[in-house]
């Protein structure tokens, strides 16, 4: 596939904050004078929502049961700073799979030749990574994209997800999948949340290329349905968005990692719980309000 750009998966668990990581960064690339699509891979079709004011927008998946020609303006609109939004949607509820909507609206956006117009610096596809199924691997597995991102709390469940991402990468990146950006490190509150974080990485061969303290910022900016950049460009978040957005421009230093299999992360964790106390007690809180 012609690729027009540098097209970027990130996932992460449901409810980490991928889609506000993923949506931040769009707008401090746009931000920064880059043209920028990002593609909402999750059923809940909520991705670019913050960069839209929380407008409603037609998913591809609808739109493709609609039955009539789909145009590129029935599926897209331009949010803040011009980055192109789309949703790719999910089935009707309890119907079909919800990985094969990133399929069509890949399919379909070749067909409009949206990147051969648009020609976008970055394209960013936000992948819900709870179960890296066929329907959701479809980023990293098929030559879409040449990198990927975790976003990850320090929770146990969050990690789960990361190491199922990295089993995924572990097996397409020899056959031209994609490789390993980093670890986004997000909603961190407890001072040891970075040490978690930091220690799944050494043991897997990765590395954090950013830490996201939890914020009251971050909360207001998505109850009006705006970035971070958009409603206070001015903040220490705002800030961070900014220096992850660079990092991901400018850098092109990618792996491939080697994923815990399930009795080395769970030792590993239960190791973690043993320390955690100490951890607690010796690290000063880095939250931020």
């Amino acid at each position: 596939m012609m690729q027009h750009g540098k097209h970027i998966a990130i996932y992460g668990k449901g409810g980490i904050g991928k889609s506000t990581t993923t949506s931040n960064i769009s707008a401090a690339l746009a931000d920064a004078g880059y043209k920028v699509i990002q593609i909402g891979c999750d059923p809940k079709s909520d991705s670019t929502n913050t960069l839209r004011g929380n407008t409603y927008l037609p998913t591809v998946l609808d739109s493709l049961r609609g039955g009539s020609k789909v145009r590129l303006s029935d599926i897209s609109a331009r949010g803040f700073k011009g980055v192109l939004c789309i949703e790719s949607g999910g089935p009707v509820p309890g119907v079909g799979c919800a990985g094969r909507g990133i399929n069509a609206a890949v399919n379909l956006l070749q067909e409009l030749k949206l990147f051969e117009e648009f020609e976008p610096d970055f394209v960013l596809y936000d992948v819900l990574g709870d179960v890296v199924c066929g329907g959701f691997a479809v980023p990293i597995r098929d030559g879409i994209t040449d990198r990927a991102y975790v976003v990850s709390s320090s929770d146990f469940m969050a990690i789960y997800a990361a190491n199922n991402l990295f089993k995924a990468i572990s097996k397409y990146a020899p056959t031209g999948g994609a490789r390993l950006g980093g670890i986004i490190g997000n909603g961190l509150s407890a001072g040891y949340s970075k040490n978690i974080i930091n220690d799944f990485a050494q043991k897997t061969g990765t590395k954090a290329v950013a830490y996201v303290p939890r914020s009251l910022v971050v909360s207001q900016s998505e109850l009006y349905g705006k970035t971070v950049l958009e409603t206070n460009p001015a903040s220490e978040h705002a800030a961070m968005y900014r220096s992850l957005a660079k990092y991901i421009a400018e850098t092109d230093d990618l792996s491939v990692p080697n994923p815990l299999d399930v009795t080395e992360l769970r030792d590993w964790a239960r190791n973690w719980g043993d320390n955690i106390y100490l951890q607690a007690e010796s690290t000063p809180n880095d939250g931020a309000l």
